[in-house]
């Protein structure tokens, strides 16, 4: 899958907000697959998981 799809994906997972990134990051860790990273190969899935994080850890560092 070019990267341009798992950019789409990560996008889409963000824009719908704090919440949604946290529940995806839930639901990855639980092994689950969040809708937008359905069509996300496995170790795709592992980038989005870790990219999803760190975009959290960034965030959560601006807000205190």
């Amino acid at each position: 899958m070019p990267d341009s799809e798992f950019e789409v994906v990560l996008n889409e997972i963000c824009e719908q907000g704090c919440r949604s990134v946290y529940k995806a990051i839930d639901q990855l860790e639980q092994g689950r697959i969040p809708n937008p990273a359905a069509a996300l190969p496995r170790d795709r899935r592992t980038d989005l998981l870790l990219e999803l994080k760190s975009i959290m850890r960034v965030y959560d560092r601006a807000s205190s």
